[in-house]
């Protein structure tokens, strides 16, 4: 009898574990111009659990969207801020920079600060964003512009090509930039080979399909911890990102609550559309 008891307990055991491994937490967040829908992922455990935790008790409620920049992204819950805390008592995360999780538009990244001051790139202990970016051509995306810039210049030296570095020069004094930087791409190739370097970025096919089609903040990739995704409301996000501003900050405050329900995954992949990276 007492075998078959010990067998019973630990099915119900079992069974409460898969029960609460079949379920996930889905983020709502508030504001006058709509809800905004999330989930947050599981590999980043320590930004999952944070958010969650300043959710539940309410300390995102009347925060704001404070920092908002079209084709770029929106940034809010300066909970610190809100509840005068002394700046050098801001608690702050460790980094959680996964190569899965990139700037899609619609992820969510802790905001931080930069790297002279915070060189393990430790997370805002409250405040994130949501990405909007923009949607990038391939050749753009996958050209390290800098390096290309670089050895552009050290190629318009060359005597054989004067009528380049004239053209160049027209461009550049007219401010006729978008035009400069087609013939940048255009000379990609030919740069490469003649003066045998590297002017591309590496990038994941999953990659240049997301940021070619949907779009996002590419040059933000492996610098800041995308722990989220938006799967409900991103339009909402959008929407925010073209009000108005001034200094990046909206003229008319955006204000939002932040609550948490937990529910089955089977359930959020029906009401959502949203599919768990373990089953894509």
């Amino acid at each position: 009898m007492r075998f078959l008891r010990t067998l019973l307990f630990l099915f119900l055991c079992a069974s409460s574990f898969a029960c609460a491994a079949n379920k996930d937490y889905v983020i709502t967040i508030e504001t006058s111009h709509g809800n905004i829908v999330a989930v947050l992922f599981d590999d980043t455990p320590e930004h999952k659990s944070n958010f969650i935790k300043l959710a539940e008790a309410g300390r995102f409620d009347s925060t704001e969207f404070q920092r908002v920049i079209k084709n770029f992204m929106v940034q809010g819950g300066d909970v610190f801020t809100k509840e005068n805390l002394p700046a050098q008592e801001w608690p702050t995360l460790p980094a959680e920079i996964r190569p899965n999780h990139y700037h899609k538009k619609g992820m969510i990244a802790a905001a931080r600060q930069g790297d002279g001051i915070n060189p393990q790139r430790r997370s805002s202990g409250s405040q994130f964003y949501i990405v909007i970016g923009k949607v990038y051509e391939e050749l753009e995306l996958t050209t390290d512009m800098a390096a290309l810039q670089k050895a552009f210049m050290k190629y318009m030296e060359l005597g054989s090509q004067a009528e380049l570095k004239k053209q160049y020069t027209r461009l550049y004094n007219e401010q006729k930039y978008d035009s400069l930087t087609t013939i940048l791409l255009s000379k990609r190739e030919e740069l490469e080979k003649s003066l045998n370097v590297k002017l591309t970025k590496d990038f994941t096919a999953e990659q240049i399909e997301a940021y070619t089609t949907v779009g996002g903040t590419p040059h933000l990739d492996k610098e800041y911890t995308v722990f989220g995704e938006v799967i409900q409301g991103l339009e909402v996000a959008d929407a925010i990102s073209n009000l108005p501003t001034q200094r990046d900050r909206p003229v008319e405050p955006v204000f939002m609550k932040v609550t948490v329900d937990k529910m089955s995954r089977k359930k959020i992949e029906k009401e959502y559309g949203y599919t768990y990276a373990d089953e894509k």
